[in-house]
């Protein structure tokens, strides 16, 4: 996913912003890139213009894939005729409405950092930040399960996870692209319809979701990323005022990521704590609830690939509740995209056996968070 020192090109600072310009994109193959052009990297992220230039190079270039689909992360969203919120209103479609996506272009923006929109089907433009792109995807049906259970991901925009076997069963929770479950056994509704029974982390129940909608990570999917590395050799920085991080081998960036950090809210400063940390409590999946730290009030459940980094429940982790990197927004933990976030956990210490829902050690890979 990474590319190796020997494939590596080298990689100038505008190519660097235009690889990760996109909300749902990260940075890749920088192994070789000079110290001093990270410094200047981080000085360009401020500069509006150069980083609106930089995207609109990008976008020229970008195709979205076959069936690439948006589902609606705000209580609503408008369309407009233009990429711009001072555009003619066409249409409002509502939360969880998934809608196909066939383009995508920079325009204006209520902030500068995400200028990105895109095409829905032949209509108009709706923002980037409201949509989280998606694929449906159905899966074959695995008959038996591990006994100790298996990590699951979510390949739909949206499936519901019911307290009984049955579409007609009761509603527990509405689970969303990406995010991860671990999936603890496998038995068939009153139709003979396969539904698979996950196990929740946060309150220990079980709950039952259409077996198709799952995929089964495999094993060699969650191999560590540069494990020959020695672990000493891997740090992490987080730049807070530019909302990015880097991760370094043998002092070499090696991945860049746009984040979302912790804010000041009405409630309290939930700023993501500034200084050294450590990756040493890892977990594939986290339903994030109240009683989290981190969660204050909210209710998510199966948030993916999760790295943290203090005991108050501060992680690096997959976000499926917004794709508006670039700000700060969270309760204190670094949002990621859901593929940068995974990427991170795979390249961390500790590391992670496939068969098991966690781990928790006293060394990890160090995290400076930047002020």
């Amino acid at each position: 996913m990474v590319a190796s020192p020997e494939s590596s090109q080298l990689i100038g600072r505008r190519d660097f912003i235009r690889l990760g310009g996109l909300g749902c994109c990260v940075f890749l193959g920088l192994s070789t890139m000079p110290m001093n052009n990270v410094s200047r990297l981080l000085n360009s992220l401020t500069n509006t213009a150069f980083f609106e230039n930089s995207l609109l190079d990008t976008v020229k270039s970008t195709v979205l894939p076959a069936g690439q689909q948006g589902r609606v992360l705000a209580d609503s969203v408008s369309v407009y005729d233009v990429p711009s919120f001072q555009g003619k209103r066409l249409n409002i479609y509502w939360r969880d409405r998934v809608l196909p996506l066939t383009g995508i272009t920079i325009g204006n923006s209520l902030d500068s950092f995400n200028m990105v929109w895109y095409k829905v089907g032949d209509e108009g433009y709706v923002h980037s930040g409201d949509l989280q792109p998606v694929f449906t995807i159905t899966n074959p049906v695995v008959t038996q399960v591990p006994p100790d259970g298996a990590l699951a991901e979510v390949t739909v925009p949206f499936t519901d996870a019911h307290w009984d076997p049955g579409s007609d069963e009761l509603v527990a929770y509405r689970f969303y692209y990406g995010t991860t479950y671990w999936v603890v056994d496998i038995v068939e509704d009153d139709f003979g319809n396969p539904w698979y029974g996950v196990r929740d982390d946060k309150w220990e129940y079980v709950f039952y979701v259409p077996s198709q909608h799952l995929r089964f990570i495999p094993e060699d999917e969650l191999d560590p990323i540069s494990g020959g590395v020695p672990p000493n050799e891997k740090r992490i920085e987080v730049h807070i005022p530019q909302q990015v991080m880097i991760a370094y081998e043998y002092d070499q960036p090696v991945f860049m990521a746009r984040i979302a950090s912790g804010a000041i809210f009405s409630n309290g400063d939930y700023s993501t704590p500034i200084g050294k940390h450590m990756t040493f409590h890892k977990r594939a999946s986290r339903h994030m609830a109240r009683g989290n730290l981190a969660a204050n009030g909210y209710d998510l459940p199966g948030v993916p690939w999760n790295s943290y980094i203090n005991e108050d429940g501060v992680a690096f982790h997959g976000t499926y509740w917004h794709n508006n990197f670039g700000r700060p927004r969270s309760h204190g933990c670094i949002n990621l995209t859901i593929q940068a976030s995974k990427w991170v956990y795979l390249w961390t210490q500790p590391v992670v056996p496939p068969d098991q829902e966690g781990i928790y050690k006293r060394t990890g890979t160090t995290v400076d968070i930047i002020e």
